[in-house]
């Protein structure tokens, strides 16, 4: 991320172009389309690795914890105040 962009830019240029890259891949079989909102965390520079390699085990993380459950506990670990009504849902 540049230092002059917006997280919520960032996250809009995120959607839109995987958006395309999914359809053109034609990886669902219905049309495909994200969910309005989004969550962002930040971490310093010394948390670079563990953060890497967060991503590099997600799947492997995700077979005992789900993302949702997860994502709750990443906002009350941020102290960030939420309401259940505005967590996104699994998709149907």
């Amino acid at each position: 991320m540049r230092p002059h962009q917006s997280v919520s830019s960032l996250v809009q240029n995120i959607k839109t172009e995987s958006s395309k890259w999914i359809k053109e891949q034609s990886f669902c079989k219905i049309p495909f389309s994200w969910q309005e909102g989004y969550g962002a965390f930040s971490y310093s520079k010394s948390h670079v690795e563990k953060v890497i390699n967060y991503i590099a085990n997600q799947e492997k993380h995700h077979a005992t914890k789900t993302f949702l459950n997860e994502y709750r506990e990443l906002l009350n670990a941020f102290e960030i105040e939420w309401d259940e009504r505005y967590i996104f849902k699994e998709p149907e």
